[in-house]
């Protein structure tokens, strides 16, 4: 199957790739553009190389006639900022976490579900094809048009002073947790006892015993540098992230059928480059804990944690929030 899906989407490539040549030979007759793109996070984080690499295959794909000035680093503001710009237009495209977009696009959420996925590879598919259009079909009502989703990893667990291989390892552990009540609500199931932190504060609180575990992905760890007293990892891939390409809805209506087709297309390449970069900068972190001494779980009895939620029923329990969708669920969960 997965050979199945490798021939496919090789085959897709290859078909934009034609696509976009045929497109570069005709788009000599419209005027060139120059558009906005940017990321919060530094020169070295994901979101920004790939909006660099985002910028190279648009300009290929266009033959010079598009061009995306990169902004990164904090430059435009923090993510909230950011955001607010692109809806706004003074940001023409943004390249932002998905979590931030929930904060105005609350359909969103649901990619905020625990265990919807087995792994990034799986979340890639399902995210970039008709279940991610649909689940972002209304996020031009927000002033934003949606281009694809990249990642920012699956979330796993690692410890300061336990294993953690089944759900009944998490009873009473005092767990770092982003500031989101569907996390705390997942881990208060479990058992644990999820603490709401700021991931700013996150080395001082395991340091001094306020959490004794985070649930972060694997490379977050050692670029957050929040690794020092941890002595244990789990790969329980909970929770996916994920990171939205969206463009400003005038800026996007203003376009040229060619170009939007072109931006759109090689944005859903920009986010495949996205999983493939952070596949291996969790190699590269895993190795760095393995010399740090940090143990190893590479196969945690994951369905344990399921039961413990209670399975699908889990979800029921927003099954009256307005972002609640049972038929896009089963649609991913069915995947």
């Amino acid at each position: 199957m997965k050979k199945q899906v490798a021939l496919l989407a090789a085959a897709a490539l290859s078909l934009t790739a034609f696509s976009n040549v045929a497109c570069a030979e005709d788009l000599s007759s419209l005027d060139p553009v120059t558009l906005s793109i940017y990321s919060p996070g530094n020169e070295n984080s994901v979101p920004t190389k790939t909006i660099i690499e985002y910028a190279k295959l648009v300009e290929e794909a266009s033959d010079g006639q598009i061009t995306l000035d990169v902004h990164h680093s904090g430059e435009l503001g923090n993510d909230a900022e950011a955001l607010q710009s692109a809806r706004m237009g003074t940001i023409d495209l943004i390249f932002a976490g998905t979590s931030g977009f929930t904060e105005f696009y609350e359909n969103a959420k649901i990619l905020d579900l625990p265990f919807l996925f087995d792994s990034a590879e799986e979340a890639y598919e399902v995210v970039n094809g008709e279940i991610g259009e649909k689940i972002f079909a209304d996020l031009p009502d927000t002033g934003l048009v949606y281009l694809a989703e990249g990642d920012n990893g699956m979330r796993q667990i690692s410890t300061t002073n336990k294993a953690v291989h089944t759900a009944a390892d998490v009873e009473g552990l005092k767990l770092r947790v982003p500031t989101s009540q569907m996390y705390l609500d997942c881990w208060e199931t479990l058992g644990a006892n999820p603490v709401a932190l700021a991931l700013n504060e996150l080395a001082i609180a395991l340091s001094n015993g306020t959490a004794e575990g985070q649930d972060n992905a694997t490379y977050h760890l050692v670029a957050n540098a929040t690794y020092d007293d941890i002595k244990y990892f789990s790969f329980i891939n909970y929770m996916w992230m994920g990171c939205t390409m969206a463009a400003n809805q005038d800026t996007w209506s203003s376009l040229p059928e060619e170009y939007q087709a072109i931006l759109k297309e090689q944005a859903v390449v920009a986010a495949k480059y996205s999983f493939d970069t952070i596949a291996e900068d969790n190699e590269a972190a895993t190795q760095t804990l393995k010399d740090a001494g940090i143990e190893f779980d590479e196969e945690p009895d994951i369905q344990s944690f399921k039961d413990k939620l209670g399975g699908e029923e889990y979800y029921q329990r927003y099954a009256e929030e307005a972002w609640f969708d049972q038929a896009i669920l089963d649609e991913i969960l069915a995947h």
